[in-house]
């Protein structure tokens, strides 16, 4: 497989280190997407990971060049309906995702259960904390606007986010639920960026048996089920 990394930065650095690795993919990088021989591109995957205002210059040229994307650049959500309507209408197979780790994925799966079961129970306010590095462009962080989607969704009440940027935090998220009685507080913690890249790579290869544009927490939602089922056969 040929993979095209756009942006060297912190998180290409981590995902360059798990595919050199790797003697089945050939590995590129750019700092200038748009400036990539398209020829080399028809036949590869892009792996983005950039700044919100990059990728929304360069997201019509990786649709028209490339033959897959993973996109892990963040700060894009007003533009999400227009951003995968261009992919289908290309016919480039797209995956992002607001968190790229599997951990963080899961925890999704978990703030969503919790959510509907005590909007079940009622007088529970939702919170959500949110913690990283002061390098960070985005705030919220794109995982924070995640779970609060999911929480809004499932409980139908407003979900507040307070950010913090400091230091070199590489991210923690505290999703909360407060009544009068007690409080329930789920947090996701991560000890490095290297479960972000490894999501990531692990998409990238993914993009060779699908056709479409998804969201990677629906794609492991779906291989979550069939271990589940499978397991219990």
């Amino acid at each position: 497989m040929k993979i095209v990394l756009s942006g060297y930065g912190k998180m290409g650095k981590e995902i360059f280190s798990i595919l050199q690795e790797r003697e089945d993919v050939t590995l590129c990088t750019t700092e200038d997407i748009c400036g990539f021989d398209r020829a080399v591109a028809r036949e590869s995957v892009c792996i983005d990971f950039t700044t919100p205002e990059a990728f929304r210059a360069n997201y019509r040229f990786i649709a028209d060049s490339f033959r897959a994307a993973v996109i892990g650049t963040t700060g894009w959500s007003d533009i999400k309906e227009e951003v995968t309507r261009y992919f289908r209408d290309k016919g480039t197979t797209m995956i992002y995702a607001s968190n790229f780790s599997v951990g963080v994925n899961i925890f999704f799966e978990i703030a969503r259960i919790s959510s509907a079961m005590l909007a079940s129970a009622g007088n529970y306010d939702p919170y959500i904390t949110e913690l990283h590095h002061k390098f960070k462009l985005d705030s919220p962080s794109g995982t924070a606007g995640t779970v609060r989607d999911i929480v809004e969704k499932e409980t139908g009440r407003k979900c507040p986010v307070q950010s913090v940027r400091c230091g070199h935090i590489p991210g923690t998220h505290n999703l909360g639920f407060e009544s009068e009685v007690d409080r329930i507080v789920l947090t996701h913690e991560a000890f490095s960026r290297k479960g972000f890249a490894a999501g990531a790579v692990q998409a990238a290869l993914w993009t060779s048996g699908l056709e479409g544009v998804f969201d990677f927490r629906e794609l492991l939602k779906e291989k979550f089920k069939t271990a589940l089922y499978n397991e219990r056969d």
